[in-house]
């Protein structure tokens, strides 16, 4: 009992510990289509080697922008069709294996997390010699997945005194273009994680619109109902 105490009283401490990172937030626009597709080309060609995205199918993609055609030509692997979920040839069993643990499946991960908890875990590796994969991250502290776009970013290492990173290898990408990068990542994982969102938000105005005329006319016929009523 005395453990559980202990436990729950650490809750709110661990809880800071990975969100401590997060001090920005994601400079995503749902509504630029350019955004959301150099995001999808990110996903499926770096993410998707080792993460699937079971809950989303190829072809909610032409809710972006893109064509069938575009799809086809462009984002899907040999032997996929425009109608499949986001799945990966890895078995689980062999991830597990090498990276310690099942890299899970990314289609609801920005709902999961938040969409800054996601931009921030993004930009926050740096080398650490002393975990497996010679990785970790401020916001996911001792994480199992190494730094996947390194060449883009270079290499960073944490600060002890500060608490802050700093880069110390450049990467092919500048501070600026690499953080642009990853809000377009995160632009696509926000939408993947809700593809019909616009739609929902849309039909949500249209609800209430009706149910204020509802209420309008409702009131009239109870007061016509009752006007002769003393």
């Amino acid at each position: 009992m005395k453990k559980l105490l202990v436990i729950i009283a650490l809750l709110p401490i661990i809880a800071f510990a990975n969100t401590a990172a997060v001090t920005e937030s994601a400079p995503i626009d749902p509504s630029n289509q350019a955004s959301l597709q150099r995001g999808a080309r990110t996903f499926i060609n770096s993410c998707l080697n080792c993460h699937s995205a079971n809950y989303m199918r190829y072809n909610r993609l032409v809710d972006i922008g893109l064509t069938e055609k575009e799809i086809k030509e462009n984002l899907l692997f040999a032997g996929d069709k425009v109608g499949d979920p986001m799945r990966i040839a890895m078995d689980p069993q062999d991830a597990k294996k090498w990276f310690g643990v099942t890299p899970p499946d990314l289609s609801v991960e920005v709902r999961a997390r938040g969409v800054d908890w996601l931009y921030a875990y993004m930009r926050g590796f740096y080398k650490d010699e002393t975990t497996p994969s010679g990785w970790n991250n401020i916001v996911f502290d001792k994480v199992a997945m190494p730094h996947v776009f390194y060449q883009q970013q270079g290499e960073q290492i944490l600060n002890h005194e500060t608490h802050e990173l700093e880069l110390v290898k450049p990467g092919r990408l500048n501070p600026a273009e690499y953080d642009a990068f990853v809000a377009d990542l995160t632009n696509y994982m926000a939408f993947m994680a809700e593809p019909a969102k616009a739609q929902r938000k849309s039909l949500g105005i249209w609800v209430l619109l009706f149910l204020g005329v509802l209420l309008v006319l409702t009131k009239k016929v109870k007061a016509a109902y009752w006007k002769d009523i003393k």
